[in-house]
């Protein structure tokens, strides 16, 4: 693959990767940041691509680690600093978005390419490196979660 070919297929998916990385992170601002992350990385790692055909799962592999360091980041500062009050309210308060980020991080990396970034089972246990029998016991246990809290709403 070549630099040319990195950026023209970055470029076609980036719209997908930020939907993922919004979903993730709950704010725009970070989502950018992930996705710009991600990119960045893969432009520095794109000849260690051995498969080129799991460009899409590559870079979203990627971006989730860069969405999980943004977590650790943010968890961090959460613990030295509470935020305002202000900032919990500008938070947009979407029960199925709400739903969805508190669920456990390997449980929300499952419903957010699966259902988000619809990814097959099998494009979802490579970009998560697990098996696809886990992908599966994840899906069903976290859309158990999500039907017994949204339900709870309602």
């Amino acid at each position: 693959m070549t630099e040319q070919e990195f950026i023209s297929q970055a470029e076609a998916i980036k719209a997908r990767l930020y939907r993922t990385a919004y979903l993730y992170l709950g704010s725009e601002a970070y989502a950018l940041d992930a996705v710009d992350e991600a990119v960045y990385q893969g432009l520095l790692h794109y000849k260690s691509l051995r498969q080129p055909e799991y460009f899409t799962t590559w870079m979203t592999r990627i971006l989730i680690n860069a969405c999980n360091a943004e977590l650790r980041r943010r968890k961090r500062e959460q613990a030295v600093e509470e935020l305002p009050e202000s900032a919990a309210e500008a938070f947009d308060a979407l029960p199925l978005r709400e739903a969805v980020a508190r669920l456990p991080r390997e449980l929300r990396a499952v419903v957010v390419l699966r259902f988000f970034q619809e990814l097959t089972l099998a494009e979802t246990a490579r970009a998560l490196d697990i098996p696809p029998g886990t992908v599966s016991t994840r899906q069903r246990r976290a859309l158990a979660l999500l039907k017994l809290e949204l339900s709870e709403e309602v």
